[in-house]
């Protein structure tokens, strides 16, 4: 149960982070769920509604006397949306906290972040978001970390091949035009912290066709023949 999402028309709706602002209905809401199901529940939450009332404590005792099997923090408030940085210390309070596993979220974007939230939370796992837009070799690199290895950025080469495979994958399932106005930012993604990379947005953003894009997301990338973010 996501009720961490702080995008104002979930928000508008009572959904979302909104929820936090009611722990009753919380609860009520995840003894339903738990009633409902056999499988695994865990409930995401954030910190708080706002800095004066944060409760996220609360909310997670909440969860689990109700039947949580898990619990999912991002330790921001709804009213901070992503600005600064998330308070890592409220996921180490929140584990410390519950019987249930805890799993920590907020500003992973490499292998040392999530090494990092893991020894400073002592969280039972971590999850990704924004840090997986356009990197979606974060997941096997924090895997190497744990393992003790160490895995280089993807080149030129590897980036066109899974940028090109996530276009044509997201035009057999919505088709061309919704491919050439949704992937705009997918691929904006992908070529980020690259030389160039401003120019390419402008250009990306502009374009109005299948063929155009791909095009454009060739010529930069062999352009740009390290294709590892700076």
């Amino acid at each position: 149960i996501n009720m961490g999402c702080p995008v104002k028309k979930v928000v508008r709706s009572g959904a979302g982070s909104a929820l936090l602002q009611n722990p009753i209905l919380i609860g009520k809401i995840v003894a339903a769920v738990r009633k409902a199901t056999p499988l695994p529940l865990t409930v995401k939450i954030r910190s708080g509604w706002d800095q004066q009332t944060i409760n996220y404590l609360e909310i997670g005792r909440i969860a689990e006397e109700e039947g949580a099997d898990g619990l999912v923090l991002h330790p921001r408030t709804r009213s901070q949306g992503f600005s600064g940085h998330s308070e890592w210390q409220h996921i180490r309070q929140l584990k410390e906290q519950s019987r249930i596993p805890v799993i920590g979220s907020g500003d992973i974007f490499s292998a040392a972040d999530a090494l990092d939230m893991l020894e400073t939370t002592g969280c039972d796992g971590i999850m990704i978001g924004r840090g997986g837009y356009g990197n979606p070799w974060l997941f096997k690199e924090i895997a190497a970390a744990l393992a003790g290895d160490f895995l280089p950025p993807p080149g030129a080469e590897e980036r066109l091949r899974v940028a090109r495979k996530h276009l044509d994958l997201y035009v057999d399932l919505f088709g061309s035009y919704k491919a050439v106005m949704d992937m705009r930012k997918h691929l904006c993604w992908y070529v980020r912290g690259l030389s160039g990379a401003a120019q390419f947005r402008q250009a990306i953003n502009k374009t109005g066709n299948l063929d155009g894009m791909k095009d454009l997301l060739e010529s930069f990338l062999t352009a740009n023949p390290e294709g590892a973010a700076s």
